[in-house]
C-alpha cells in the first residue's frame, strides 16, 4: 500500500520538531494518534523509520530516505490542490466560444481583452460562426459560451441578453439612395445586396422579410467578412446592411455613404448562449458574469 499524504506529514513534522509530543502540538491532534500513524507507517512499509529515545526522536536511514521523498512527494501534492483550486475558482480554465460576426467585430476584442488581463491563467478558443449555427454548437457541446442575434430560440440552451446595435444601409457614393438620411427596408429592395456567408441571420431575415413584403432579396455576392462586404459596396457591385459602428469606421476610409434604416427590426439584440448555467465551468462562469453583468445569484 502506499503511504498516505496525512501519515507523511505527520512523519515530517516529527522529524522536524524533533518529539512526538511537539509535533502534535503544532498539528493539533492527540500525541497518541500521532504516535500510532507512526507506528502504523513503519508496519505498513516494513522498515523501522524512527528511533524513540527520552531526548526525542531521530530517524533511521529508511526513515532519512523517506524524509527526502515524502518532501517531494508532499510538494508535488500540494501544488496539485493549488492548481486545482485555481481551476475551481476560475483562475484556470478552457473556454470554447462561437461569436457571430457582429460581435467578433463589435463587442469580443475588447471584451476578452478585459477579461484575460484580469484572468490571464484562462484559455480561450475563439471561432467566428453564423448565428444559425451557433446555438446548435453550444447545444451539441461543442462551444461553451456562443453569442449570436437569435431569430428562433432553440430548446435546450439558455439566451441571456448581451449587447445592442443598430443596422444601417450603405451604398456607393454616387449610388441613387445617396444622400438620403434614412430609408425603408422596402426603399432597397429595387437593388441587388452584397450579403453576408450563406446561413447567415441577417442573410435569411431578410430574405423572410422581403418575401413578407412579397418582395424578393436580391443578392449578388456573398462575402465572409465586412471588410470586403464595404468594398464590394464601394466598388458599385450592390449595397450592403451591417451595425452602425461598424459601418462608421469603415466610412471613415471607404466612398460609402449610411442611410437609416427605419425599420423596428433594425434595432437589435445579442444574446449569449449557454447549456445552463450550471453546466458552465467555474471560468466559463466568471466570463459569462462578467458579460452579462448578471449570475445566478444575481437572478
Amino acid at each position: 500500500m502506499t503511504p498516505d499524504p496525512k501519515s507523511l506529514r505527520l512523519f515530517v513534522s516529527v522529524l522536524k520538531h524533533g518529539t512526538i509530543a511537539a509535533a502534535a502540538e503544532h498539528e493539533h491532534t492527540a500525541a497518541a494518534a500521532v504516535s500510532r500513524r507512526i507506528s502504523d507507517l513503519e508496519e505498513q512499509l516494513g522498515v523501522a523509520l524512527i528511533v524513540r529515545s527520552n531526548k526525542g526522536v531521530s530517524p533511521t536511514p529508511a526513515g532519512r530516505a523517506l524524509l527526502n521523498m515524502s518532501h517531494r512527494v508532499l510538494h508535488d501534492l500540494d501544488s496539485i490542490q493549488a492548481q486545482m483550486h485555481d481551476y475551481a475558482v476560475g483562475m484556470k480554465g478552457y473556454i470554447r466560444i462561437f461569436a457571430n460576426i457582429s460581435a467578433m467585430h463589435q463587442f469580443m476584442p475588447r471584451e476578452l481583452s478585459a477579461f484575460l488581463a484580469d484572468n490571464p491563467l484562462v484559455q480561450i478558443d475563439l471561432e467566428e460562426r453564423v448565428s444559425t449555427a451557433i446555438a446548435e454548437a453550444v447545444a451539441d457541446n461543442n462551444a461553451d459560451v456562443g453569442v449570436l442575434v437569435v431569430d428562433t430560440p432553440l430548446e435546450g440552451v439558455e439566451y441571456l441578453p448581451y449587447k445592442e446595435d443598430d443596422l444601417v444601409v450603405i451604398v456607393p457614393a454616387s449610388h441613387p439612395l445617396a444622400g438620403k438620411e434614412r430609408v425603408r427596408f422596402a426603399d432597397t429592395l429595387d437593388y441587388d445586396y452584397v450579403g453576408l456567408p450563406p446561413g447567415s441571420q441577417m442573410n435569411l431575415h431578410l430574405m423572410r422579410t422581403a418575401r413578407e413584403q412579397g418582395r424578393t432579396w436580391r443578392y449578388r455576392f456573398q462575402v465572409s467578412s465586412y471588410d470586403s462586404l464595404c468594398l464590394m459596396v464601394e466598388s458599385g457591385l450592390g449595397v450592403g446592411m451591417l451595425p452602425r459602428r461598424i459601418a462608421l469606421a469603415y466610412a471613415k476610409a471607404l466612398d460609402i455613404e449610411l442611410l437609416g434604416l427605419d425599420e423596428p427590426w433594425s434595432h437589435r439584440q445579442l444574446h449569449v448562449c449557454i447549456r445552463s448555467y450550471d453546466a458552465l465551468s467555474p471560468a466559463a462562469r466568471l466570463l459569462v458574469e462578467r458579460m452579462t453583468g448578471t449570475g445566478r445569484d444575481a437572478g
